[in-house]
């Protein structure tokens, strides 16, 4: 298959006629009609439902059409590092992160910018699973950091190190006196959750289900931070990761450490395994690893 070919296929799908799609791709309407034919021809099969007269995707279109976008997104891609790095060099990193991998990343970075002074970095907050994965499918990123097992086709996930769970107290609360806390103790607090999608909120429900029990939640969040705000505030409890609060200076709530169900979870590193990564960025993932003496 000619990239050519699938870029004109993939054209016609998002311009949704064939007018509009020569028009935007500067050739003929019949040219484009015959390339068309001629990739369906090549392939086997039809890749548009033209019966009705308006352009539908086969199944095996549907299949071809994600398909051949990644692949366009990767040519792209890698053609315009190649310019990058011949003109300038490498200049640009972007990272998914999750909020409490914050206490580390830095570090990495540091010793990161050692090798690569002049390489602009970006981080993206991506707390969910939909974020990381369409980020890392649409080249938003070359890689993430996140507490979510992802094994696709394209992304493998690298584990680096299991973070534990603590529940967050307000400073007058009677659980305040105990060295730990079970789930139960937990069961009629006024709960602070991260919102759907949230792979923390997933974990934590999972262990109030495994416990018999469902939290009396009143606050959903996206952030560590708002949910330790209002837990200072007393207006409720949460569970948030041991290492972000140990980086709060002065706070001014009780944390305790859960001795049934929610104990850890994992963090990994996540990457599209079949995408071309320039050299800073497995300099990158050669340093977190050799953070958490994964060499």
């Amino acid at each position: 298959m000619k990239l050519q070919r699938l870029l004109y296929f993939t054209t016609v799908i998002d311009c949704s006629t064939f007018t509009a799609a020569a028009q935007k791709l500067h050739i003929s309407q019949p040219s484009l009609s015959t390339s068309i034919k001629q990739l369906e021809q090549e392939l086997g099969f039809l890749l548009l439902d033209r019966s009705k007269g308006e352009l539908r995707l086969t199944t095996e279109g549907k299949i071809l059409y994600h398909e051949a976008k990644r692949l366009i997104l990767h040519y792209d891609r890698v053609y315009d590092e190649m310019v990058r790095l011949k003109d300038n060099g490498p200049l640009e990193l972007s990272i998914g992160i999750i909020e409490s991998s914050k206490f580390w990343v830095s570090k990495v970075l540091t010793e990161f910018k050692t090798e690569y002074p002049d390489v602009f970095i970006r981080l993206l907050d991506l707390p969910s699973l939909q974020d990381v994965e369409k980020s890392l499918d649409n080249f938003e990123i070359h890689l993430a950091i996140t507490n979510q097992y992802i094994n696709t086709k394209y992304i493998e996930s690298i584990p680096l190190y299991d973070e534990r769970l603590v529940a967050l107290l307000p400073l007058q609360h009677s659980l305040g006196y105990k060295n730990f806390i079970t789930i139960l103790d937990l069961k009629d607090e006024n709960f602070i959750i991260s919102k759907e999608g949230f792979q923390s909120r997933t974990d934590i429900l999972n262990s109030f289900k495994k416990a018999g029990i469902k939290p009396k939640i009143q606050f959903e969040i996206e952030r560590f931070e708002t949910a330790c705000n209002l837990v200072e505030e007393g207006l409720g409890v949460t569970v948030a990761p041991e290492n972000y609060i140990k980086y709060i200076n002065n706070p001014n709530f009780h944390f305790k450490r859960i001795h049934d169900g929610l104990t850890s979870r994992k963090v990994y590193l996540a990457l599209d395994k079949n995408r071309y990564l320039p050299p800073l960025v497995n300099t990158f993932i050669t340093l977190v690893k050799k953070y958490f003496n994964k060499v």
